[in-house]
């Protein structure tokens, strides 16, 4: 999968992709990722690209030619259109679900906004998908879109080296996961659950998933009942 992020901090996006599984994703050519700072293709010497907004208010509007001379320049060589998304705290928001959908997709490309958004003239005519990561509001557009990135590229052939951990976890069949333990067996005083040390593999999974059910139930009553209907 080739990922490109048109940002105006491109560090943001390479710095965090080179470590952990997502690093060594990269390492092994199971993903490619190419930040492009959107500053390149101002018009100006100054790489200005942020305007006063039309109708007073505050704050600045990232203008629409850099970004569209951004999205031209890594497009140009493509036999067809990619996915384009926008992060966007008014858009859609991501899910396991749509992290599914987005990893079939052969590019993508995440467009990050900054100050008080991008021209909408601009996101008319490139945007495909506006996509929240949350009800709250950050800074730019780089850390939603490495949030993405990450939920992404550990669902593609090879990024994990189990293949069945992306199956089994959390959000996964509208469950949260069950607990996880490890050695020592005994700490602080707490043992680890009987059934895990018992080696019935059967007995582990009824546990693990009755485990999973009573979470979702406790944390998430709003998930619990997707999985009923789900059920049904």
């Amino acid at each position: 999968m080739q990922i490109t992020v048109l940002t105006l901090f491109p560090e943001m996006i390479m710095q965090n992709a080179g470590v952990s599984i997502l690093g060594r994703a990269l390492s092994s050519d199971l993903i490619r990722i190419n930040a492009v700072n959107i500053r390149d293709y101002a018009n100006n010497k100054h790489g200005k690209v942020d305007d006063y907004p039309y109708g007073g208010g505050a704050g600045m509007v990232m203008q629409a030619e850099p970004v569209y001379r951004a999205y031209e320049a890594v497009t140009k060589d493509l036999n067809r259109k990619p996915r384009v998304i926008y992060l966007d705290p008014k858009g859609r928001t991501f899910d396991q679900k749509m992290a599914h959908e987005l990893a079939a997709e052969e590019e993508l490309i995440f467009l990050c906004g900054h100050y008080e958004g991008v021209d909408e003239r601009v996101l008319n005519e490139i945007v495909d998908d506006h996509v929240s990561i949350g009800d709250y509001v950050l800074t730019g557009g780089e850390l939603p879109a490495m949030v993405m990135i990450d939920a992404i590229a550990r669902l593609l052939p090879g990024v994990l080296h189990n293949g069945e951990s992306a199956q089994s976890e959390t959000f996964e069949n509208c469950l949260l996961e069950y607990p996880q333990y490890s050695r020592p067996e005994v700490w602080h005083g707490e043992s680890v659950p009987e059934v895990l040390l018992s080696g019935h593999h059967e007995n582990v999974e009824k546990w693990r998933h009755e485990q999973s059910v009573r979470k979702t139930l406790q944390n998430r009553p709003d998930l619990f009942e997707k999985y009923l209907s789900k059920d049904l």
